[in-house]
């Protein structure tokens, strides 16, 4: 007798899971709208209604694509799906809202081994809830199954995102001047960055597990390495609509003086004092667990520090009230001077954090 021929099922791909899973995740995508987003979840294509740009003298569009990195890995361990959404969303729409873009929508990409629906339904739920906090909407997404591939517990999200400016009202290097004052606003942890490192130095050298209480931390350390990005978009976006601002800097991979050096012009630098704020915990835990140097950590993780604002100084009083007013822990951090022919970076980091 010959053998059946081959299925797609039999190949590992599972087709009536995946239906399952968009039918799980419709509730959720439904929530994370805008009144200019046209038809529904279950299109090759999500619609966006463009004539709501029509306001505009001079709309310019930016895009943005990211992934949250190896604090996936992070996720699937603990098995708490709901975060990491979150996670992405933060990773994108930062990125937008540093020119000055009012995000207006995402789509994503969730890879995984083996669909379990309520499993990717989780994932598009935090997603979903990280669109609502950012002020734009999911149009779409696509969930992609590899057996053989990846583990059937293994998965990656990733995800690009739109948003617009007007023209005249970019932010950027060209509109920073001598004078101007730095502002930090606080993370709420490690955000998305760095977990490579981390993982390393915490897993692989100290042999901590993940239900390990700490103590320093208030939490576990699962719980505390699965904190959710800080989203500042919308906090951008009101500081934009209540004072001058010059520029904005997400402090992601790489860490908080290259990043903030992205905005810097040539000729001038940014003098940040490490002594106007104290890292988190976590930060020093992994310094002392891998007797991980300063200044690696400084060129890998945040610091304490997820998003930088440079405004006029005569603007320091409202935005520091804005965003305070907003539940946005935030300081003045430093200064925007002449750079001189002995200044061979564009960021300088003086003193010693406090505590």
């Amino acid at each position: 007798m010959s053998e059946s021929g081959s299925t797609y099922a039999a190949a590992g791909v599972d087709i009536e899971a995946g239906d399952r899973a968009v039918e799980l995740m419709k509730e959720w995508v439904k929530k994370a709208s805008r009144p200019e987003v046209v038809g529904g979840l279950g299109g090759f294509a999500g619609l966006f209604d463009a004539s709501a740009l029509a306001r505009y003298q001079r709309p310019l569009l930016a895009s943005a694509t990211d992934g949250v990195g190896t604090k996936v890995d992070i996720a699937r361990r603990m098995g708490v799906y709901d975060t990491i959404g979150r996670d992405l969303v933060g990773m994108v729409v930062d990125d937008l809202v540093v020119c000055g873009a009012e995000p207006l929508f995402m789509t994503d990409y969730i890879c995984v081994g083996k669909v379990y629906p309520e499993r990717v339904a989780a994932i598009v739920k935090g997603i979903a809830e990280g669109c609502t906090l950012a002020g734009c909407a999911l149009v779409g997404g696509e969930t992609a199954e590899h057996p053989g591939l990846l583990g059937a517990d293994d998965f990656d999200v990733a995800g690009a995102g739109t948003g617009v400016v007007e023209a005249d009202r970019v932010l950027g290097a060209d509109r920073i001047r001598t004078g101007d004052a730095v502002i930090a606003m606080a993370s709420s942890g490690l955000h998305s960055n760095g977990y490579s490192l981390v993982r390393h130095v915490l897993f692989d050298r100290a042999g901590w597990a993940l239900d390990r209480d700490v103590p320093e931390l208030g939490r576990t350390l699962g719980e505390e390495l699965l904190e959710p990005t800080r989203i500042y978009s919308l906090d951008c976006l009101a500081l934009t609509r209540t004072t001058e601002v010059h520029a904005f800097s997400h402090i992601t991979g790489g860490g908080l003086a290259n990043n903030l050096a992205r905005v810097i012009p040539e000729g001038l630098r940014a003098v940040v004092d490490r002594s106007t704020w104290t890292p988190g915990a976590i930060f020093q835990l992994v310094g002392e667990a891998g007797s991980v140097e300063r200044l690696e950590l400084e060129k890998t993780l945040n610091m304490g520090v997820g998003m930088m604002a440079v405004v006029p100084a005569d603007s320091v009083d409202v935005a520091l009230t804005t965003l305070a007013d907003r539940g946005v822990e935030a300081w003045v951090s430093g200064e925007i001077t002449e750079r001189t022919a002995g200044d061979a970076e564009a960021v300088t980091l003086t003193g010693d954090h406090a505590g």
